[in-house]
């Protein structure tokens, strides 16, 4: 028995890579330290959790199947927010849609617009569902070259015309992961919808770090710019911003006829989000936001820290001005090797587990990305193993 051919094309998954070494490790008894995947530490607040357990004892209609497109109480939060937040107008009749956090919705994305062989335009590096969701429908991606000399910004003059010309759809992401690079005015996203317009392209902005904020910078919209309601979507999260990582819930705002093939395909694929996790999703989104506050505070403490203590041992790494990632080219004694196997070297010899960069694409090999996911207290320990670990 043989699986599709997609599946046959997919990348080795990066993730699956970094449990197998971990396990390895796990099995010769050493101390793992888990920098590797982006998934919180941190526990849900309280409030969005005595909202979902309030509702699963006391509202048993909860139970039943959900609608496919987002309770209207859910919509009807996200467009209050987007207002508040980016002062984005949305109609929460058709311009939002929850989803199965944001990584279901990119993939059904791309399998409800690619045709096999339709190309999509997807930054390399780039989180691996950009391109995975475009070879799992039938797609083809071109890679775009983010490049630590523009910024990690995708020189859309360099894409050509022919190829602009078949591109269905566009993936972008800022705050970047993995790259965690910024958008730090509109002009950009201002070139991307004129782009988008003379090629007649659909911008998918994923947006999930928003709220992942340092040293008084604000994320903006996609949206703000004028006319990129007119060709383009923006996807969100809440896994990073509120702690829900396992919870999967998210949504997509923007253009009402962009988003009705993608509701169309949940309709048949899904019955949407658990309707009392919805419910949760709304006291997250209009409760205290106190809570998030709180998480740029702790994530700006370990990067500060962990950023510090690398340059003392000679790793020049930058310091991020949002996302929950370092992102850093090798050291300089392992700038000959491949990102995978100094990722291999390091879990080996310290117990410490990195994302390396071509997991994310070719264009991120000579790099690895550090999520800053663990105790505080083991960053210092991570500080002492790679010392000793550099100096061998």
């Amino acid at each position: 028995m043989q699986s599709a051919d997609k599946l046959m094309k997919l990348p080795p998954y990066l993730f699956g890579a970094i449990n197998v070494l971990k396990q390895n490790a796990y099995s010769k008894k050493l101390d793992v330290i888990d920098l590797g995947m982006g998934n919180p530490d941190l526990p849900t607040p309280p409030h969005i959790v005595e909202r979902l357990c309030d509702t699963l004892k006391n509202h048993p209609r909860t139970h039943r199947y959900p609608q496919a497109k987002g309770m209207p109480k859910f919509r009807k939060s996200v467009a209050e927010w987007y207002k508040k937040r980016f002062d984005v107008d949305l109609n929460p009749e058709n311009e939002v849609l929850a989803l199965v956090g944001s990584k279901e919705g990119i993939a059904h994305m791309c399998m409800a617009y690619l045709n096999p062989g339709d190309l999509a335009l997807v930054p390399n590096p780039a989180y691996p569902v950009h391109f995975n969701g475009v070879i799992l429908a039938g797609g083809e991606a071109y890679d775009i070259p983010l490049l630590e000399k523009n910024g990690y910004l995708p020189d859309l003059t360099k894409i050509p015309q022919k190829v602009a010309q078949r591109a269905k759809i566009m993936f972008l992401n800022y705050p970047n992961n993995p790259t965690t690079a910024v958008v730090k005015d509109m002009t950009f996203f201002k070139e991307v919808v004129e782009f988008a317009r003379k090629y007649e392209i659909i911008v998918c902005h994923d947006n999930a770090y928003s709220e992942l904020c340092f040293d008084d910078y604000v994320a903006p919209s996609f949206l703000q710019v004028p006319g990129a309601k007119d060709i383009g979507v923006e996807f969100h999260s809440f896994s990073k911003t509120y702690n829900m990582a396992g919870w999967r819930l998210g949504f997509v705002v923007g253009n009402s006829d962009i988003l009705k093939p993608l509701e169309k395909l949940k309709s048949y694929l899904d019955y949407g989000v658990f309707t009392a996790i919805q419910l949760a999703g709304v006291a997250a989104l209009t409760g205290s936001q106190d809570c998030v506050k709180e998480l740029v505070t702790c994530y700006a403490k370990r990067r500060d820290k962990f950023v510090e203590g690398l340059r003392k041992i000679g790793w020049n790494v930058p310091k991020p001005q949002a996302t929950m990632y370092l992102w850093t080219s090798l050291p300089d004694k392992f700038k000959h090797m491949p990102s995978l196997q100094f990722a291999e070297l390091l879990i080996q010899k310290t117990g410490i587990a990195v994302a390396p960069g071509i997991g994310f694409g070719t264009y991120g090999d000579a790099y690895v990305r550090m999520a800053l996911v663990t105790h505080d207290n083991r960053f210092h320990d991570a500080i002492l193993r790679l010392k000793k670990f550099l100096k061998k």
